[in-house]
């Protein structure tokens, strides 16, 4: 059998079609098999002599054989990749190894099970936390004049006072040390109210709630810490903040 050049006009078919064979594969995220098939048939279509077509066939069969890869490919990426990778802090590793990913797997697959994702079993509010949303947050909301805080670049001591005696500070404070203890959606739900009235009250309450002195010391604060900062947190008498600058 003898190999040959495809004349000009054959060629630009044949790089039509791999483009749009490209893009099918893509959109449905084919298997390495089929892409695999594709470039082969490829490098045949264009003329390719059989030396070149037998070094394709053999790196192809090196990819989807998965032990052959693991063996020859694999070592070889990651001792290039250790060369210019940034190395992950202890820090960083913590974040990395904490929780799970949830339906972000599905979403990021490209092939979401949106059936999946409607059955998982969501949380609600319960009726202390629904309680404090109609009360409490909707008056905040009231009492937050957006124009006079950009105007004068503060809020009133009047609402700051509010939002200190009714526990806005400690909403992931357990209630033992004299906070609200609220759950995950309740703090997002207070969130979400307050930044359709105003960011910088939200920002104000999101803050202290969020990953800060409280977050910390709840998980590996020692009793005698707990005991005297986490009451002064839920009340506002410490306020708390974190620096995010570099050293």
């Amino acid at each position: 059998m003898s190999f040959t050049t495809p004349v000009p006009e054959l060629c630009g078919w044949i790089h039509a079609g791999m483009l749009v064979l490209v893009l099918f594969l893509g959109f449905f995220s084919s298997p390495l098999i089929l892409w695999s098939l594709a470039i082969l048939g490829y490098t045949f279509l264009i003329g390719a002599g059989p030396e070149v077509l037998g070094v394709v066939f053999a790196v192809l069969l090196v990819l989807n054989l998965t032990f052959l890869r693991r063996v020859l490919i694999s070592p070889i990426l990651l001792k290039i990749m250790k060369g210019f990778m940034p190395k992950i802090s202890e820090t960083e590793r913590v974040a990395l190894d904490s929780g799970v990913v949830w339906v972000e797997k599905d979403l990021f697959s490209g092939r979401p099970d949106f059936k999946k994702i409607l059955a998982e079993p969501y949380p609600v509010l319960t009726a202390e936390e629904k309680a404090f949303m109609d009360g409490p947050c909707k008056k905040l909301c009231e009492m937050l004049d957006q124009w006079k805080i950009w105007k004068t670049r503060e809020m009133e001591q009047h609402v700051w006072t509010f939002i200190k005696e009714n526990g806005f500070f400690g909403m992931i404070i357990p209630k033992e040390y004299g906070g609200l203890q609220f759950s995950a959606l309740a703090h997002s739900e207070v969130v979400q109210m307050l930044a359709s009235r105003s960011i910088p009250a939200c920002v104000t309450v999101m803050v202290p709630n969020s990953l800060g002195p409280a977050e910390l010391l709840i998980h590996y604060g020692t009793d005698e810490q707990k005991k005297y900062y986490l009451p002064r947190l839920a009340k506002g008498i410490e306020i708390p903040c974190f620096g995010l600058t570099e050293p």
